[in-house]
């Protein structure tokens, strides 16, 4: 099934205001003079999508140092989450359970059966290796978790508009460090100019 909608870029972002695994509220709108990195991952054992939460939080200092924030929606429940070592230590970054994917559809992140099982057979044994050695979890779903939803990520200015939006093609398709790095670089310079 295809997301329901597309949002694309220089439009308002959509807002969410939610708890994040932690019970702090996380609401977008609070953001405003920041710029904001929102992605939309599987569930809490997805390999594809814990080498990429790994990876963004290794940048998370230096973007944060760059006055930018970054919250992470996940389609596993609370406890899901909560029962992971690893997601419950990534603290300073939100992490919101959508299990209803009530934010998933706001943001018209995509279901894809094909593209699922393309990236599952084209890499999935890989990739499972690589966030294994890097103690990383990987498991099976539970619950309602879905393997055929498709990550996205959304670069949100400190206006609250979208000024990149990301459909990944498959499960190894993400935003490149840099252009995000390049992304929050550029909002500094514009608030050092008072722009």
């Amino acid at each position: 099934m295809a997301r329901s909608i597309t949002l694309r870029g220089n439009i308002k972002a959509p807002n969410f205001d939610v708890e994040d695994i932690f019970g702090n509220r996380i609401n977008l709108r609070n953001y405003r003079g920041k710029r904001v990195f929102v992605g939309f991952f599987r569930h809490a054992g997805c390999p594809f999508c814990n080498l990429r939460v790994n990876k963004l939080e290794s940048a998370q200092a230096q973007l944060k140092e760059k006055n930018m924030e970054m919250v992470f929606f996940f389609e596993s429940t609370k406890m899901r989450l909560l029962a992971s070592k690893y997601h419950t230590d990534i603290h300073t970054i939100p992490m919101v359970a959508d299990p209803e994917k009530q934010y998933y559809n706001l943001y018209g992140v995509e279901n894809s059966p094909m593209k699922s099982a393309k990236s599952h057979f084209m890499s999935l044994i890989q990739t499972a290796i690589k966030a294994k050695l890097k103690s990383l979890p990987v498991h099976w779903m539970a619950d309602n978790e879905s393997i055929s939803t498709i990550p996205a990520e959304f670069l949100i200015d400190e206006n609250g508009v979208i000024r990149v939006v990301h459909y990944a093609r498959d499960l190894t398709d993400e935003l490149s460090t840099d252009l995000i790095t390049q992304f929050a670089e550029e909002g500094l310079k514009n608030r050092v100019a008072g722009v």
